[in-house]
């Protein structure tokens, strides 16, 4: 039996290095041997979920081909550390780069991501020269697992929503020495970097994000305020439109069930791995820009090493449960941010992204100075297109420091 971890020490932080016991591994294989399949209906794509030969196919190479053990060495690469924040266990990489100016950054992940996202990025990021890139672009990067997510573990107690992850975040980067910092991140890691620049608007000296969460267009725009826009904007907010409305039919039922009832689906996610796999393949289909494999946009081997700190953490639930959190607020903290952030913002739009922003909606809340239209690469952008997210993350903060 494990206990809730305790603070001896109030910055304590330990080395950490991930190694699997072999038994797990071979449990895995025992459930992938013995899996049930569902009857499917043949001839129906991806229209009502994964596709059975599809999926047959990726559990026969998961349990055949992909190795674990590689994939923990290529993680272990990175320095790992844990620490006990606000009474929960943060994991976090850390990986210092050889120039002394180096910017500090904290980059997140979101769901289903893990800190597997970054694994094509770190590199560049930290050591720019090596890259063929200029030192000055250097960064310190920090890449912590969301609480609740993969090798954080699960919270012990419950509240765990973005400014609270935010505040963890700003201490996280206290601890580490850095008084400024930059943050990135998609997905849930965009609300934790944009909150970070609310929670502690002193020490975030810029916040880069590849999703703005809530800057689509919500309403069917009328024939007089499309009239009024000019013919470029027009264009990109019925794209936004219709992509939010398309994406609000048949795209949120994940949602819908994370935010309310997460502990449910714990049960079937944490016992089947197939079921896993499923749930998190259907995402990485959908929101990465390919035409119908998600391999076409992510390494196989990438993805399923994405799975697998899902499956060998079992927290599936836990992690599902940040939706309930952000869904049922506690205290008065409100919703959503009632006045703009007043950190500088960077957006890199990336045209298969599950949703279309429009600068318009982005200006309300927080304070755009850099704004990118790329011409390929989806929500996964740090798996999918890792050169344009770190050349347009170092053109950003390169930004900030010639205007000093």
């Amino acid at each position: 039996m494990t206990s809730a971890p305790t603070e001896s020490s109030a910055d304590t932080i330990r080395p950490y290095r991930i190694d699997i016991p072999q038994s797990d591994l071979d449990d895995l294989h025992a459930r992938l041997d013995r899996a049930r399949w569902p009857d499917d209906l043949s001839a129906t794509g991806w229209a009502y979920g994964v596709p059975a030969d599809y999926l047959r196919d990726l559990v026969h190479h998961w349990r055949h081909s992909y190795d674990w053990r590689a994939a923990e060495a290529e993680l272990n690469e990175w320095p790992q550390f844990t620490t006990v924040i606000d009474g929960t266990t943060v994991h976090f990489a850390h990986v210092r780069s050889p120039e002394p100016n180096a910017t500090p950054l904290v980059v997140t992940h979101g769901w289903p991501g893990s800190i597997v996202e970054f694994l094509d990025v770190v590199g560049p990021l930290t050591d720019p020269a090596a890259h063929g890139g200029d030192p000055a672009d250097a960064f310190h990067v920090v890449v912590p697992s969301i609480p609740g997510f993969g090798l954080s573990g699960p919270p012990a107690d419950t509240g765990w929503d973005v400014g609270r992850i935010a505040r963890a975040w700003a201490e996280l980067m206290r601890r580490l020495g850095y008084e400024r910092f930059g943050a990135q991140g998609g997905d849930w890691g965009s609300a934790i970097s944009r909150a970070l620049g609310r929670v502690c608007p002193d020490r975030v000296v810029g916040v880069h994000l590849n999703l703005v969460i809530g800057a689509q267009a919500t309403q069917e725009p009328t024939e007089d305020e499309l009239a009024a826009l000019p013919p470029d904007e027009r264009e990109r907010t019925l794209k936004s439109w219709h992509r939010w409305s398309a994406r609000s039919r048949e795209g949120t039922g994940y949602i819908a069930l994370q935010s309310t009832r997460p502990q449910t689906l714990a049960y079937a996610l944490t016992d089947s791995p197939v079921g896993q796999l499923a749930w998190i393949v259907e995402k990485f289909q959908e929101w990465t820009d390919s035409e119908q494999y998600p391999e076409e946009a992510v390494d196989r081997d990438r993805l399923l090493t994405n799975v697998m700190l899902y499956w060998l953490t079992g927290t599936a639930g836990s992690a599902a449960r940040l939706y309930y959190e952000q869904a049922h607020p506690r205290g008065e903290q409100p919703t959503r941010p009632t006045e703009p952030s007043t950190a500088p913002t960077a957006v890199a739009v990336f045209p298969a992204e599950i949703s279309i922003p429009l600068r318009r909606n982005a200006e309300r809340t927080d304070t755009i100075v850099r704004w990118t239209e790329l011409d390929r690469g989806g929500h996964f952008a740090a798996m999918e297109e890792p050169d344009l997210l770190v050349e347009d993350v170092r053109a950003f903060f390169r930004q900030l420091r010639e205007k000093g």
